[in-house]
């Protein structure tokens, strides 16, 4: 149910004051409830304000400092001093437009001054300045200012663009260091294992060439003793040629259909042997030296 009066009484409802007048003065201000008026005594009714808070929604178009064009909107919640309604009913024949231009005022003064980075992390200090200028003014019509909220920061379309571009490029450009520096990171491990499997693969070559050398050693040696009027030399070629007949016996049971051309003959066996003799000879020759 709202207000109802009539020439004689009126009914003002809650968060309502209603304006009283005596022969075309003000008067007082009716509370909510019943009020009854004399005619003959020139009282009436005027008029009814709400003392609810009104929201007001203002776009602004302002420049910042780096002469980028923003849109601004602006919510101002508002509302009428109960103790001065008769100031608000009386001063201001439209206060939305009276807000509205103080606002437009303070804004476009103060974003200016600020770059549009600063603009987007400076807009709380932006609506406490425009707050206090409307305080200022309009507490002097009879209202209250209870909250401006700056809702929204709207750059040019090209300006918004630019700046996702932007943003993307130093992602982009983040993302290749943290990759650059994966791959660096699994270059040098590779290398590190390349390395390391090298150096095991030739201390393991090196073992197995000093365990054959010892195993013919000790053949040559044990042979020596036990046949009487042979030399190392006959020793030596027996066991090449026995290895170089195992080696071609491996080779025909091979299961991989694969030929092999090899040089036979005793003469050819003869020459490795010789160069076994000789290779043995250097290492032991080498070994002395180092000793």
């Amino acid at each position: 149910m709202g207000n109802a009066y009539c020439i004689f009484c009126g009914c003002i409802e809650q968060a309502s004051v209603g304006v009283v007048e005596k022969w075309g003065r003000f008067d007082r201000l009716a509370e909510p409830g019943l009020h009854f008026f004399n005619p003959c005594a020139g009282e009436c009714l005027s008029g009814i304000l709400s003392t609810r808070i009104c929201s007001l929604d203002v776009k602004i178009e302002t420049k910042t400092k780096d002469n980028v064009f923003v849109q601004m909107l602006c919510s101002i919640q508002y509302r009428v001093i109960r103790e001065n309604a008769d100031d608000a009913f009386y001063e201001l024949q439209n206060p939305r437009e009276q807000i509205q231009a103080y606002v437009f005022d303070v804004v476009r003064a103060h974003v200016p001054k600020l770059n549009l980075d600063e603009l987007f992390e400076q807009k709380d200090e932006v609506a406490k300045a425009v707050l206090e200028e409307l305080e200022k003014v309009m507490g002097a019509y009879g209202y209250n200012i209870e909250h401006i909220l700056m809702v929204d920061i709207i750059p040019d379309s090209s300006v918004r663009r630019a700046m996702n571009e932007i943003n993307a490029a130093q992602r982009m450009q983040l993302a290749s260091v943290y990759k650059g520096e994966a791959e660096k990171i699994l270059q040098v491990k590779k290398a590190e294992a390349e390395a390391e499997a090298k150096y095991l693969g030739g201390v393991g070559v090196a073992r197995q060439r000093q365990a054959i050398t010892d195993g013919l050693r000790e053949n040559i040696l044990n042979f020596s003793h036990k046949v009487e009027g042979t030399s190392a030399k006959e020793v030596m070629d027996l066991i090449m040629i026995t290895q170089y007949f195992d080696t071609i016996k491996d080779l025909g049971n091979s299961s991989k259909n694969t030929t092999v051309f090899i040089p036979h003959g005793p003469g050819h066996v003869r020459d490795i042997s010789q160069q076994i003799r000789n290779g043995m000879m250097e290492a032991a020759s080498a070994h002395v030296n180092t000793e």
